[in-house]
């Protein structure tokens, strides 16, 4: 018995001596063969790294349902017609027409009846970026993970067909989404967006022809914030207006048809780029660009001989993430409000001698009175409506209404089980529309101090982050969430 274990372990140490010398010995790279570049037969340009990016160099036309081209050049067609041509609303941008989120019919809109219609449905990439509409067109920036490409995407806005997209190869890594911005239109067509990664495009409207582009990073040397760029272009008196808050440059003026910049503000008080975005204002009957980036919120001259001008800053307001925009309350104060606990703050503008001098009157945390974390509120017959925050206190992710007056005490909100989370809201010929970030849609009657609900909708199964805000133009709402665009009738027919 002895012997025989011997023999065993003398075997089992040899097997294994054997083992270890051949994993020793052995060369696994002796069969590998060498690839070479092209050897993999990838398409040209599938390759692209972060820093050589080639802004909207692709084109795609008559795009399916599936996604597949049967056009693909970097030249656009001359001409890709919508499914109606009677005049159209527009929704050129972040906000609207005027930045307000309202809009207002001389005949008010009758609601359909019954459950909104879905009219169409698109599949995006994740992300927040809302629809611009014009002249029938839907204009969406989306990003491809597979392609890993940022593009523009042009839908008809009666039947969802995607008439064409621009698009350009850009490698990023999902951050809670990737796109977020909204473009802008010019009353005669042209497109302008603002990528993730800064990236600036500005194209024809009607055939997606490539007009400009401007790389911010490499030009300004823009520092793009946490969770991708969320400012959103703003055309202005026929000028393109962009906050870089680069190293040098804070704010600059464009040529919307050229790319030629006009004027440029300095970047004296080294503002960083915020998610918030450029507002138009009239403060002391100044026209104003007023703009809170991280470090500080400025105005900025939008007329007369010092266009371009830095007019005030105040350094008092310095919350680390800024979604929401400036709000202005009347001729000579705004309202500013930031998420996670920044809460809100009341802005003092006055002309002072020869300059201007700018305050902060009241600053408070988001439980002590209004806040917003992501949206913009909305100023309405007198009345601000916003959406608390989840640190809102007990009244949190309830709709809310407050009046300029006190911005402490809330003279309504929504019931307890009416809770909204990041979910926009816009006002309709007096008619708040408000979608929870679940996909279930919210429709109140706005009275004087008080707001009634009308009806309650599904509109997006199984939502998931819907905080992109919502567009209407021809009695269509649009709205999403994380990867789905949709279209309802709101309106009788």
């Amino acid at each position: 018995m002895k012997n025989k274990n011997r023999i065993i372990t003398i075997v089992t140490v040899l097997i294994w001596t054997a083992v270890l010398v051949g994993w020793h010995l052995y060369d696994p790279s002796a069969k590998f063969t060498q690839f070479v570049p092209g050897a993999d037969k990838r398409p040209p340009g599938s390759v692209r790294k972060a820093d050589d990016v080639v802004i909207g160099e692709f084109f795609m036309a008559d795009v399916n349902q599936n996604g597949d081209k049967a056009q693909e050049s970097s030249s656009a067609p001359n001409q890709e017609t919508v499914s109606d041509t009677s005049p159209h609303d527009a929704w050129p941008g972040f906000r609207g027409p005027d930045r307000t989120n309202i809009v207002s019919h001389s005949t008010p809109m009758q609601l359909a009846e019954g459950d909104f219609k879905e009219m169409w449905s698109v599949e995006t990439g994740e992300g927040h970026a809302a629809p611009a509409i014009w002249q029938g067109r839907v204009y969406v920036l989306d990003y491809n993970e597979q392609l890993s490409s940022d593009a523009l995407r042009c839908f008809d806005l009666r039947t969802g067909v995607e008439l064409w997209r621009r698009w350009y190869r850009v490698p990023m890594k999902r951050n809670h989404g990737f796109s977020r911005t909204i473009p802008a239109i010019t009353s005669d067509g042209l497109v302008v967006t603002i990528g993730p990664e800064g990236h600036v495009m500005c194209c024809n409207g009607t055939n997606g022809n490539l007009q400009w582009t401007m790389d911010l990073k490499r030009r300004f040397s823009t520092e793009v914030p946490f969770w991708y760029a969320g400012q959103c272009p703003l055309i202005s008196n026929n000028e393109l207006v962009l906050a870089p808050a680069g190293t040098d440059t804070l704010m600059v003026g464009i040529n919307v048809a050229t790319g030629q910049i006009l004027w440029a503000t300095p970047n004296e008080k080294k503002l960083k780029m915020s998610h918030s975005s450029v507002m138009p204002m009239t403060l002391g009957g100044k026209r104003m660009l007023v703009y809170a980036g991280i470090g500080g919120v400025c105005g900025v001259s939008a007329e007369g001989s010092d266009k371009g001008k830095m007019l005030w800053f105040a350094d008092a307001w310095q919350p680390s993430v800024i979604a929401p925009s400036p709000l202005q309350l009347n001729d000579s104060q705004i309202f500013l409000v930031a998420g996670y606990g920044a809460g809100g703050g009341l802005l003092q503008v006055n002309k002072a001698g020869t300059g201007w001098q700018a305050k902060i009157l009241d600053q408070y945390k988001a439980d002590k009175g209004m806040s917003s974390e992501q949206q913009t509120p909305i100023l309405y017959r007198g009345n601000i409506i916003t959406i608390l925050p989840k640190d809102g206190g007990g009244m949190r992710e309830r709709v809310s209404i407050y009046q300029p007056r006190d911005l402490h005490r809330a003279v309504w909100n929504s019931a307890s089980d009416e809770r909204f989370g990041l979910g926009p809201y816009i006002v309709i010929d007096g008619k708040l529309f408000a979608l929870k970030e679940d996909g279930q849609l919210f429709v109140y009657e706005i009275g004087d101090k008080s707001m009634t609900l009308l009806r309650k909708q599904t509109v997006i199964e199984d939502g998931a982050d819907a905080w992109g805000p919502m567009a209407y133009a021809d009695g269509m709402l649009l709205l999403r969430d994380a990867k789905n665009v949709k279209c309802f009738r709101i309106e009788q027919n």
